[in-house]
């Protein structure tokens, strides 16, 4: 045994683990999971089913990662939960893997910072330099995109989709969709602004803030319905060049919001 093991630790023959893995008091691993170099595991930890994670990441105390999905659709299939590098997820998350109903794998990316009680259900895709503040709860099939940020005790509805740099306030249900850069508060959720604080921080310039603001008005204050304002977004490239990028990913992400589950408003 590794002495990066400790000897309480149950750790299944076939598992694979980087011999530089640190594993603490009383875990249990499971013969399909495989643990990149340098990742350190907490005490009472349980990592089962397919699991994948990679590089330096740092799995704290009581974490209960890689079980069956909360879906009575399941059947025993050989599903995932691949988790990327250089993550923090702190004490008593539970993330499932995926379900052959969607693409059997639930995704954590890379650079994130999980809190406590977190929860990912079955088929979730979470992106990279995300926060998951304490008590956040993701049902099955949520999408959540880089740089977002979800506020403690926030509660996301099934099939949901949350965009890039989008943040929502403590104790936020989200019924629809978030588009990116939109910070949403309430029980449901209803956009208040754009994340401009967080946008700076990342280094946005002004005329990229400018086309964020631009965006927000022609979402949220011109009156205008979904494809009415997609076709005036289409032109603020022209007068914010430098957000050519940013209005794109707005729109991509726009077109594919279900037309029954709509955008938070």
């Amino acid at each position: 045994m590794s002495a990066g093991i400790h000897p309480s630790a149950v750790v299944d023959p076939a598992a694979r683990l980087h011999p530089s893995v640190t594993v603490g008091p009383f875990t249990v691993i499971g013969p399909h999971v495989s643990i990149g170099a340098d990742t350190v595991i907490g005490s009472h930890c349980v990592i089962e089913g397919k699991t994948t994670i990679g590089q330096r990441n740092h799995i704290f105390q009581f974490n209960s990662l890689g079980g069956a999905p909360q879906d009575k659709k399941y059947k025993g299939e050989l599903t995932e939960l691949v988790v990327g590098n250089d993550n923090t997820i702190r004490e008593f998350c539970t993330f499932n893997t995926g379900t052959v109903q969607d693409a059997g794998v639930t995704r954590i990316g890379d650079h994130n910072w999980i809190m406590a009680y977190v929860h990912l259900a079955h088929d979730c895709q979470v992106g990279n330099h995300t926060i998951f503040a304490n008590n956040t709860q993701l049902a099955g099939h949520v999408h959540v995109g880089d740089w977002a940020i979800l506020g403690g005790f926030t509660v996301v509805h099934q099939f949901c989709r949350i965009g890039a740099h989008a943040f929502t306030a403590m104790n936020t249900l989200l019924f629809a969709d978030l588009p990116p850069f939109v910070m949403c508060q309430g029980q449901p959720a209803s956009a208040r602004s754009m994340n401009f604080e967080g946008l700076k921080r990342r280094g946005f310039s002004p005329d990229r803030l400018q086309a964020v603001k631009a965006m927000h008005r022609l979402l949220y204050r011109e009156g205008l319905t979904l494809k009415q304002a997609m076709s005036e977004l289409a032109q603020l490239p022209q007068a914010h060049p430098e957000a050519g990028a940013d209005v794109q990913m707005m729109l991509q992400f726009l077109s594919e919001v279900h037309e029954q589950r709509g955008i938070v408003r």
